[in-house]
Order: C-alpha cells, then structure tokens, then sequence
C-alpha cells in the first residue's frame, strides 16, 4: 500500500483538518510504520501535533501503561533470542517475529505519546530469582512468555473503556490486542496447551496487572 492510498483510507473531513495542518506528517508516520501503517495507526502517531492539543489524561495514562508492558515484553523476547540455544531452532521463527511485533508496538505506543513516552524501565527477567533459568530452560521461557502474552491480553481488555473518547486511539489499541491474542494462542500450542480457557475471556484491571508485572521490573 502507498502512502496516497493509505491517505485515502482516513476520513475525508479529518484528513482535511491535518491538510490544514501538515500533510507531510502523516506520509512521515507512515512511513515509519512500514509494512505496519494502517489509517488508524498512523492518525494515532501524528494525532498529538497534528491537532496541537494534549490527549486526556485517562488516555495518556492507559497508553503508558500499555508502553511499560510493551517494554517488558519487547525485552523479554529480545533477550530469549540473543541467548544462545534457548529457543529450539523450529521455533525461532516464530518467537522472531513474535518479537518484531512487540518491539512495534513500542514505537507505535512511544510515538503516539511523543515526548510524554517512558524508555524501557529496568528489568528483572528472572522476577526476582524466582525464574532463575529464565534464560536457560526453554520450558520455563515458554512458561514466561505465555504469561506477558495472557497478561497482555486482559490488560488491553481491561483498558478499552478508559479510550473512547480517541477512537482512533481505540482502535489501535483493539487492533494490539487481537495480535496479542494471536501470540498467546501459538504459544500455548508451541507448550501443548489448549490455544484458550473457554468461551469468554476475562480483562485484569490496571492494579491486578501492574501486581502481576512488578516483579519483573527491577
């Protein structure tokens, strides 16, 4: 897709106020998002500049929430595949990508922040010793990454209402979390494991999730 074409899928009365604007700016985030660019993804990088105003608070806050656990798992994946002879060679593949995904979502989520983006925080893969050979025992690894992924999951579920007032923001945060599904399920078909627990799918909320993911930030 060219950016013309992804141009043309933003709607016309909103393309027309960040014409007004600057034009140039969405071919710029585009061009950035690559193969990843989408309308709703593009218009939550450039949304920021493009109107001069500040997003909610709510907003801001769901979106480093969400950039804080990208991190974690952008970190997680990052180091499983540098450590040599983790990850069985027919699955590198996956968890590859797997990986290239995350590390995405951390440049979507930083760049719809702007300057208001966190860096990664320190981290403890191991979360405190109690995963030890997280890096080590493919098992345990496997045991990890199903967790971040079903802790994304219901994290992003759990978010959902505080951004309906930035549809597009929304949109891109359904469109994480329909991709962190996916993860999850391959994950659990990679341990032998059902790919999910039933009909319905549960949401954490900010509080639960940040207790489950303290002990792996250091």
């Amino acid at each position: 897709m060219t950016n013309n074409n992804l141009l043309t899928g933003i709607d016309p009365e909103i393309t027309e106020r960040l014409v007004a604007h600057d034009r140039q700016l969405l071919r710029s985030s585009a061009l950035k998002l690559g193969a990843l660019a989408s309308a709703p993804l593009v218009l939550a990088m450039a949304s920021q500049e493009a109107f001069g105003q500040d997003m909610p608070a709510e907003v801001t806050d769901v979106l480093l929430f969400a950039l804080t656990l990208e991190h974690i798992e952008d970190a997680f994946y990052r180091s499983g595949l540098d450590a040599k002879g983790l990850i069985p060679d027919k699955y590198v593949g996956i968890f590859n990508q797997i990986g290239k995904h995350e590390a995405a979502h951390v440049a979507l989520l930083s760049g719809a922040l702007g300057a208001k983006a966190i860096k990664r925080p320190a981290l403890d893969l191991t979360a405190g010793g109690k995963y030890a050979d997280a890096l080590t025992n493919f098992d345990t690894y496997l045991t990890l990454s199903q967790t971040f992924e079903d802790l994304g999951v219901a994290a992003y579920k759990g978010q959902a209402a505080n951004l309906i007032s930035s549809d597009d923001l929304l949109t891109v945060a359904l469109q994480i979390h329909s991709v962190e599904a996916r993860h999850a399920a391959i994950v659990r078909k990679i341990g032998g494991k059902k790919s999910w627990d039933g009909a319905f799918d549960e949401p954490m909320t900010k509080d639960e999730v940040l207790a489950a993911a303290k002990p792996f930030l250091a």
